[in-house]
């Protein structure tokens, strides 16, 4: 079987977008946010037998353990029944098993692919791609543009879930920087500041492709030409016209994906290159020039 897929990038910066494109080839099978410690749609042991203990969970060698076997399972959709049972047994639980664990089931059988739709996966990028053998794609979204959403949306970060985890602090003391914004509430130099220690993280990571969401979101067809040849996907004509109506029509018609109920993610149809002309709504011209000044990384 040709090597699964992990699409990551920090919430907001367009994996979801990003991984129902690729979707679109009919080749792959859509597993949204395993490392997502809530519930749903993460854990869900039928899909990740593995406990999830903090946002952006850092996944390396030293911890791997526990994870590697658990991914391995993933990434080969060997969906396990039995453990999610024993966890989840509502209504929408068991709807979501017969979901997950049927397309597990089918996509193993017609040798379909594993696409994990994961931003809290990013800062474990490259152990996915060495030791799973991940093509990751980690998308990048311009600072303003991404704090703009955040504050649209009245998110924060909570920096003790990256302090936490002592592998982290060793391979990428530059998280320690962010010990000065815990407990603020200042949302955008918080913001500001998991943008600019994520991307220091994501510019040395090997084995990756770091894309940068605002250009795929400009000329989406050739970017995702390039993206199916890099994930060794078939570019056809279906697949094609797929990406042409989801992304650069007018309407919001859901023709072709399924976007609420079990599969529900934060992607909806729409004209990606119009888009970019509202992404930093909502924003001052000084608030602008602060974020550009935050999320500049020191040479």
């Amino acid at each position: 079987m040709s090597a699964p897929i992990l699409v990551t990038g920090l919430p907001r910066s367009g994996t979801s977008w990003t991984g129902k494109m690729l979707a679109a080839s009919g080749e792959l099978v859509y597993v949204n946010e395993p490392l997502n410690p809530q519930h749903p749609p993460g854990r869900c042991p039928g899909v990740l037998r593995a406990g999830v203990s903090h946002r952006f969970q850092y996944i390396c060698d030293a911890n791997s353990g526990a994870w590697l076997p658990a991914f391995r399972d993933t990434v080969a959709l060997r969906y396990r029944f039995l453990a999610e049972l024993r966890a989840n047994r509502s209504p929408y639980d068991l709807a979501r098993l017969a979901r997950y664990g049927g397309a597990f089931v089918l996509g193993r059988l017609a040798g379909r692919r594993a696409l994990l739709d994961d931003p809290f996966a990013v800062l474990s990028a490259g152990w996915f791609a060495t030791r799973l053998g991940c093509r990751v794609i980690a998308l990048e979204r311009d600072p303003v543009a991404f704090v703009a959403s955040w504050q649209r949306l009245g998110w924060t970060v909570y920096f003790h879930e990256l302090l936490e985890q002592p592998l982290l602090v060793r391979d990428h003391p530059e998280v320690l920087s962010l010990r000065a914004l815990v407990g603020s509430q200042d949302r955008i130099a918080k913001a500001a500041a998991l943008w600019r220690v994520t991307h220091t993280i994501l510019a040395r990571t090997p084995g990756i492709r770091l894309v940068s969401y605002d250009a795929l979101a400009a000329d989406p067809l050739p970017g995702f030409r390039d993206l199916y040849a890099y994930c060794g996907l078939t570019w056809t004509p279906r697949a094609e016209e797929r990406i042409t109506h989801a992304c650069t029509g007018t309407t919001t018609s859901r023709r072709g994906f399924t976007w609420t109920g079990l599969s529900r993610t934060a992607f909806h149809p729409m004209n990606s290159r119009a888009a970019l002309s509202t992404a930093t709504a909502g924003l001052t011209p000084t608030e602008i020039t602060r974020i550009q000044t935050l999320t500049t990384t020191p040479t």
